[in-house]
């Protein structure tokens, strides 16, 4: 038998949390995405299915992709909900271990002022 891929196995998880958690327009889903080149996170309503912000690496000057890079766009992130008002989230790691990259990103966004 086939080992599954890495990828399939993390979308496998990814579709067993996204069943129990949801964002609403009051506590948004902070859902993160990370490629080999970039990072990136959303602010989703999933009741209208619309996202509310969005921030990636490539909108840093001087960034590159390592934990430092994601910690910016946490704050980026954190900043842009700011200023819609919303203050507290639910936080979708999308089915990746919470550390390196990830639990920088999450880091910098409750540096940034939001909670979860």
């Amino acid at each position: 038998m086939k080992k599954p891929s890495n990828n399939s196995s993390r979308l496998q998880r990814k579709r067993r949390v996204r069943a129990k958690i949801s964002g609403s327009a009051e506590r948004p889903r902070l859902s993160v995405f990370k490629s080999l080149k970039s990072i990136y996170a959303q602010a989703i309503d999933d009741t209208t299915g619309k996202t509310l912000a969005s921030a990636k690496l490539s909108e840093i000057k001087k960034s590159s992709n390592t934990i430092e890079g994601a910690k910016e766009v946490g704050k980026l992130i954190a900043e842009k909900c700011l200023a819609l008002k919303i203050e507290t989230v639910t936080f979708d790691r999308s089915g990746y271990q919470y550390h390196g990259r990830v639990k920088a990103l999450a880091e910098g966004a409750r540096e940034g002022g939001l909670k979860f």
